[in-house]
């Protein structure tokens, strides 16, 4: 069987479509891998890139460390702190008219060498001035006292009370043997 030269013609151009079809579905592909390869890298880069700065703050957060952590409370291994700091607050509280209605503390946890214990104050009340006071002296504690995941909205039935919840972070270190600061 002899094929006319306009069929050998029409079957390259079959066959040269049907290759150049392989090919482009073939690199469309590897162009999509590509560049799902490429989003990696830049997301590794931007990683890199973030771990590098800390790596370089290592002295700076040290320096801050150092001078922090003569200022934190010592307490013996295994010896309850939860009053301790809720006694804090509770002095604080009392001081700036802040009234804790519900408090839980939560379990201790370890972050290198600082204990951190937080307290949930799932319900508190006082008056904007009085409260923000309170937050004031909470912060001005240093490293010890954090306020954290604060939630505020009006009393419903007592106009210029305030009325939330918070969670209050104390830091402190453990030692087998407390020392009496001077």
């Amino acid at each position: 069987m002899t094929l006319s030269r306009r069929e050998q013609v029409i079957l390259t151009g079959f066959v040269l479509a049907v290759l150049f079809g392989v090919l482009g579905m073939s690199l469309r592909k590897r162009l999509d891998v590509m560049a799902e390869l490429r989003g990696q890298l830049d997301v590794l880069q931007h990683q890199r890139k973030s771990e590098r700065s800390l790596v370089d703050a290592y002295p700076t957060w040290t320096a801050r460390y150092e001078q922090v952590k003569d200022q934190m409370d010592v307490f013996p291994i295994g010896l309850p702190v939860h009053t301790h700091w809720a006694g804090k607050m509770d002095a604080l509280a009392g001081r700036y008219g802040v009234t804790i209605l519900q408090r839980t503390p939560r379990s201790e946890a370890l972050l290198g060498d600082v204990h951190e214990l937080p307290i949930e104050v799932r319900e508190w009340e006082a008056t904007l001035g009085g409260f923000l006071n309170f937050l004031h002296a909470m912060q001005s504690e240093g490293a010890m006292l954090d306020v954290r995941d604060l939630r505020i909205r009006p009393h419903p039935s007592r106009q210029g009370i305030l009325r939330g919840s918070f969670t209050l972070y104390c830091a402190f270190m453990r030692a087998e043997v407390v020392e009496e600061k001077e």
